[in-house]
């Protein structure tokens, strides 16, 4: 599929979201801060400079599926400038600064450059995209079969050996969260593909010596 014209080239920072970052005002949370309650109202968005958060849905149980994590230069929140509630969870999975933008120093800054709105746009449409492919993925596919999803989408390129280390060092629960399973799900399948000799863990790092196989 060809990359979106309005967003930046190869999801690189935009130019506008750093000049927008220096329009709100810093915060900084520590790690484990809610900043964003699904259901809440607000109208803000939330720039990350330094540190990671999490986009999740909770069940009040204690159950929860992330949607997202979001480092500097990523923003949040701006699914609320409609007017209408927060649609998800947002916390700090580290020691966190943000940016926070208002609504109407955001819609100041779209009125002064109007094609970031495309960009805006596209950004939508594209988190739209990507958490419809999450619902499917979570209603059609077994855990396994996502589980080899969110390896292969993590993975980087393979090395002079064709082995392909994850970018991210998730915990089990992290995966667990990902993948709207129990963390004991997730340790057992990661444990059998390493006793089958398909994946490796190397200083807390999951290498995928080759290819999955697409049913276990």
């Amino acid at each position: 599929m060809p990359a979106s014209p309005f967003l930046p080239a190869n999801d690189a920072p935009s130019p506008h979201i750093k000049a927008l970052a220096e329009l709100g005002f810093q915060r900084h949370y520590r790690s484990g801060a809610l900043l964003i309650q699904e259901g809440e109202t607000g109208d803000t968005i939330y720039i990350v400079l330094q540190g990671r958060l999490r986009a999740f849905l909770g069940d009040g149980n204690g159950k929860e599926l992330s949607l997202g994590f979001y480092g500097p230069l990523e923003y949040v929140g701006e699914m609320s400038l409609d007017g209408g509630p927060r649609s998800a969870n947002v916390e700090a999975v580290a020691a966190t600064t943000c940016s926070v933008v208002s609504r109407p120093v955001l819609l100041s800054y779209i009125a002064a450059h109007p094609e970031f709105a495309l960009e805006l746009m596209a950004r939508l449409i594209h988190r739209a995209r990507l958490a419809t492919q999450s619902a499917g993925n979570v209603a059609l596919i077994d855990v396994y079969g996502r589980l080899v999803r969110l390896l292969n989408q993590w993975a980087t390129e393979p090395n002079s050996l064709g082995e392909r280390r994850l970018s991210e060092r998730p915990t089990h629960q992290e995966m667990a969260q990902h993948l709207a399973c129990s963390r004991e799900m997730v340790s057992r399948l990661l444990k059998d593909l390493e006793t089958g000799g398909y994946i490796a863990v190397r200083a807390r790092w999951i290498w995928l010596l080759k290819t999955l196989p697409t049913r276990w």
